[in-house]
């Protein structure tokens, strides 16, 4: 967060899943989740201005953003956001909020989250809020399930439909944690969520202690077994109503990424590479109409 001329900056960071379990059906109707959420070096910049009482949004972009998919100003979960807190926590006070979009729309890489998350977190430092980390994280789980972990931040475990976050490590330091690379890519297309849902049937038998089986490898940075505990309990479903995402993961395994998999219910696929010169000659092998980008996780973020 960088605050300059009254006017506070925020990266908005892309996350990946990696791992992503679903354990069911819930009475509310929900599906009960278990994730490991890591955030990337991919990110929306989202300024934040004061204003006398209005909330008004203004957008841009990189050019391979689809601009037809950002929707009326009003349905944007950043001006949802503002205009909650305002109620919530009866403010009288406005922002203007400009966000630049790089993170795919619908990608399943959190973008719109990570803009809601950056407004909650630059609306309590500018209304004078003071609220708790613990608050902040309550209020963003009655707006999306990806918000909680985004708002606090660093590598996480989200439980639920995405309200109970807490962070990965013991400590919750992600500077304890090795950074790797990977490399993201998007064939362009939106995963319907209730489509994916659909036709999602729960595994016979599901893998044992997932999460516990990749932490320690997370900490060390150890991008081979991490590689191999990845784990996205979505993408067979996905793959099956969405042969181009198939396609997706096909060409990063083609091209050398040492583990494969969708982000959250799609449509991007990330690869897990050994190193920046590795991620590069990946990246080389990749058909030029397919959106990707080669990027880091933690402590990078």
């Amino acid at each position: 967060m960088t605050i300059s001329d009254n006017v506070i900056d925020l990266e908005a960071h892309a996350k990946v899943n990696l791992t992503l379990e679903i354990l069911g059906k819930r009475p509310d109707g929900y599906h009960e989740l278990r994730s490991v959420v890591m955030p990337i070096s991919l990110a929306d910049t989202v300024s934040l201005t004061p204003l006398p009482s209005e909330v008004i949004l203004s957008l841009s972009s990189e050019s391979w953003i689809n601009r037809d998919r950002l929707g009326d100003d009003e349905d944007n979960l950043a001006v949802r956001v503002a205009h909650l807190m305002q109620a919530r926590y009866k403010i009288n006070r406005g922002v203007k909020i400009h966000i630049h979009k790089r993170i795919p729309i619908g990608g399943g890489m959190g973008g719109g989250s990570a803009d809601a998350a950056a407004v909650i977190n630059g609306l309590n430092k500018i209304w004078d809020l003071n609220l708790s980390l613990d608050e902040l994280t309550s209020f963003g789980a009655n707006l999306g399930s990806d918000i909680p972990s985004l708002v606090h931040g660093g590598v996480m475990i989200m439980e639920g439909r995405g309200e109970r976050v807490k962070p990965l490590l013991d400590n919750g330091l992600d500077h304890d944690c090795a950074s790797m690379w990977m490399v993201v890519a998007n064939p362009g297309v939106m995963c319907s969520t209730a489509v994916i849902y659909k036709n999602w049937r729960a595994d016979l038998t599901k893998p044992p202690k997932i999460i516990n089986n990749i932490r320690p490898h997370i900490q060390k940075g150890d991008v081979r077994s991490v590689s191999d505990a990845l784990y996205n309990g979505f993408e067979d479903g996905v793959f099956k109503c969405y042969p181009v995402v198939a396609r997706v993961s096909h060409l990063l395994r083609e091209a050398g990424c040492l583990g494969v998999l969708l982000s959250g219910s799609g449509a991007s696929v990330f690869g897990l590479v050994e190193n920046k010169a590795h991620g590069e000659r990946v990246i080389q092998q990749l058909p030029a109409d397919l959106w990707h980008m080669l990027v880091q996780t933690c402590p990078v973020v």
